[in-house]
C-alpha cells in the first residue's frame, strides 16, 4: 500500500519534559489507524505536529512521499490534513453551513452566497452518506451530529488525513455506532484516518493498525486484527491491567442516599427536573448519560456546595439539604468532583496539606486541639501515598508538579479514606491513564464492598457497566429508568441516554427494598 503519511526521528520537546523521542510513525493511505499510550505518552503533541500546530525540533514529514515542513495548521489544511480535535472547534450560534464554509466561503464578489454553500454541503452529504441539515444551528444539534459537522469542515477543504482526537468521548453507543459506519465509508473512498483514543474496544472495533506510545516512545505498530486489548494494554502500561475492581457478593443494605424529587435551575436553564434514585449500602449505583446532562449539578447539590431548588436529599434518613459542605464530609460522604484542578485541589499547596483539606477539624490533625500536627499530617499523608500509589512519593511536594493521574490520586485518596457511608465519584478516571484507573477501580469496588454506598457518574458508558451494580440513565435533566447492570445492555442504555423514554418521579419511598 501507499504510504500516507510518514513521520521520521520526530523530537519535541517542552521546559523540562520530552514530550516526543526520535518518533518514526508511518500510516498508509486508505486505512484507519490508532494511536494509543498513557496520557503524557505522546499522543496528542505528535498529531499536533502533523497538523501544523507545533513545530518540531528534530524530524522530518512527508505526506504522499513528498516532504513538507509545516509552519501553522494553514499549510497542514492545504497539504490534504484535517483534524477533529476533542474539544469542536464549532461556533453554536451559526449554522451547520456557515461552520463548515468559515474562511472558505463561496462568494459573488464580496457577498458571501450562503445558498451555494448549502448547496454544497447537500453535494458532499450524499457524496459520502451523511446526513446533516445544513441550515440547522449547531447548538441545537446533538454531540453526534456536531462531530460530523467537524469532519464535514475537514472533507470540505479536500482533506485526504483525517485525524481523530478521542472521537467517542461524548458520543452514546448508538452514535458511537454511526462514526464507525462513517469510518469505514471513508475508508472505502480512500481516506486515510487516524484515531487518537485510549479506549481499546474503538481500536479493536475501528482500526487496521495500531501503534503503541510510551514515554514519548514508539513501542510497537501492530495489525489490529493479530492482537487483542489486553496485549495492547500490556504495551501501553508494561504490564497486565484489571479494571473494574474485584467485587465480593454482598447483601445490600439500608438507604444511604435519597434523592426524592429533586429539581435544580442555575438561573438560565432548569439542569435537573424531579429526579428520585436511592443508592443503597453495599452497592454502586451509576449514573449514565451525555455530558450536560445535570450529572455535576446533581452531585454538586449531594455535596452541599448547590442548593437545590425543589425536593428532598437525606442521608440515613435525615435531610441534608440545607447542610453545609463541612457537616456533610462530617457525616460521612467523600466527594470527588469531576474537575481536579478546578475544585478538588490546592495546586500551590503540598500534597499532605491537599490529603488533609476539608478534614482539618479531625483530632488526627489537631495538636492540643487547637493548632494544626505537623506530625499527624505528615503520617496520615505518607499512609495514603503509600495505599494509592501517589508518586513522587513525597508529602512535602507541590500538587502542581504532579502529573494528572498522580493529582487525581491525591483526591480520591482524601475522598476514600475519610468517607464511612458515601462516595459520591464524579467523573473518578477522566483524564488519567490506565493504570490510575486500575487502582481507583479497585479503591470504589473496596468501598462497596466495605459496605459503603458509592454514586458513580461517568461519561464512560463501559465503566458505568463494569463498575456499577445498578444503572441510572439521565438525559436533559430528566431520570429516565433505572436499569439492573447484570441485564442492561449498551443498546438499551444508549436510547435512554438519548431520550427515548422516561421514568416518572418515584420517590425514595416507591424504590426503597
Amino acid at each position: 500500500m501507499d504510504i500516507a503519511v510518514q513521520m521520521s526521528g520526530i523530537t519535541m520537546k517542552f521546559p523540562g519534559i520530552t514530550a516526543n523521542d526520535n518518533v518514526d510513525f508511518e500510516v498508509r493511505r486508505g486505512e484507519v489507524h490508532a494511536l494509543v499510550g498513557e496520557n503524557g505518552a505522546g499522543k496528542t503533541t505528535l498529531m499536533n505536529i502533523l497538523y501544523g500546530l507545533y513545530i518540531p525540533v528534530a524530524g522530518q514529514i512527508k505526506i504522499g512521499g513528498k516532504e513538507q515542513r509545516f509552519q501553522s495548521a494553514i499549510d497542514a489544511i492545504r497539504a490534504g490534513i484535517g483534524m477533529v480535535h476533542q474539544h469542536f472547534m464549532l461556533i453554536p450560534s451559526l449554522s451547520i453551513a456557515d461552520n463548515i464554509v468559515l474562511g472558505e466561503e463561496p462568494r459573488q464578489g464580496i457577498v458571501y452566497r450562503r445558498d451555494h454553500a448549502a448547496e454544497k454541503i447537500n453535494e458532499l452529504c450524499a457524496e459520502y452518506d451523511m446526513k446533516l441539515d445544513p441550515k440547522a444551528l449547531v447548538a441545537q444539534v446533538s454531540l453526534g451530529t456536531q462531530q460530523r459537522v467537524e469532519i464535514m469542515k475537514a472533507l470540505y477543504r479536500q482533506a485526504e488525513i483525517i485525524i481523530l482526537d478521542e472521537p467517542t468521548s461524548v458520543l452514546t453507543p448508538q452514535e458511537i455506532d454511526e462514526l464507525g459506519a462513517m469510518l469505514r465509508k471513508l475508508k472505502s473512498m480512500g481516506k486515510t484516518i487516524i484515531i487518537i483514543t485510549h479506549k481499546l474496544k474503538e481500536v479493536i472495533d475501528f482500526s487496521d493498525r495500531v501503534t503503541v506510545l510510551r514515554h514519548g516512545k514508539i513501542v510497537s505498530t501492530v495489525k489490529t486484527g493479530e492482537t487483542s486489548a489486553d496485549e495492547v494494554t500490556n504495551m501501553m502500561v508494561g504490564r497486565s491491567v484489571q479494571l473494574g475492581g474485584h467485587k465480593t457478593d454482598i447483601t445490600l443494605g439500608k438507604a444511604v442516599l435519597c434523592v426524592n424529587n429533586v429539581s435544580y435551575h442555575d438561573g438560565r436553564i432548569e439542569k435537573l427536573k424531579d429526579i428520585s434514585l436511592t443508592v443503597y449500602a453495599g452497592e454502586i449505583l451509576g449514573i449514565a448519560g451525555i455530558d450536560n446532562s445535570g450529572q455535576k449539578e446533581l452531585t454538586e447539590i449531594i455535596a452541599g456546595i448547590r442548593k437545590l431548588d425543589q425536593g428532598e436529599i437525606t442521608l440515613d434518613g435525615k435531610s441534608i439539604k440545607s447542610v453545609s459542605v463541612s457537616d456533610i464530609k462530617e457525616k460521612g460522604v467523600g466527594f470527588i468532583p469531576q474537575d481536579r484542578q478546578e475544585s478538588g485541589l490546592a495546586l500551590g499547596m503540598s500534597v499532605k496539606e491537599n490529603l488533609m483539606m476539608g478534614y482539618q477539624r479531625k483530632p488526627l490533625y489537631r495538636y492540643k486541639k487547637i493548632f494544626l500536627s505537623k506530625a499527624g499530617m505528615t503520617k496520615e499523608a505518607q499512609e495514603k501515598i503509600e495505599n494509592f500509589d501517589i508518586r513522587p512519593d513525597s508529602p512535602d511536594v507541590l500538587a502542581r508538579t504532579l502529573s494528572g493521574g498522580n493529582q487525581q490520586k491525591v483526591v480520591v485518596a482524601r475522598e476514600i479514606s475519610n468517607a464511612s457511608r458515601l462516595i459520591v465519584a464524579d467523573q473518578p478516571s477522566r483524564g488519567i491513564d490506565i493504570g490510575a484507573i486500575e487502582l481507583i477501580h479497585q479503591k470504589l469496588v473496596d468501598a462497596r464492598n466495605s459496605g459503603m454506598a458509592v454514586l458513580l457518574i461517568s461519561l464512560e458508558l463501559d465503566e458505568v457497566m463494569l463498575l456499577s451494580d445498578r444503572i441510572a440513565v439521565i438525559h436533559d435533566g430528566r431520570l429516565m429508568d433505572i436499569l439492573d447492570a447484570k441485564e442492561a445492555t449498551r443498546e438499551q442504555i444508549g436510547l435512554l441516554m438519548a431520550g427515548a423514554k422516561t421514568k416518572g418521579g418515584g420517590g425514595c419511598e416507591k424504590q426503597t427494598k
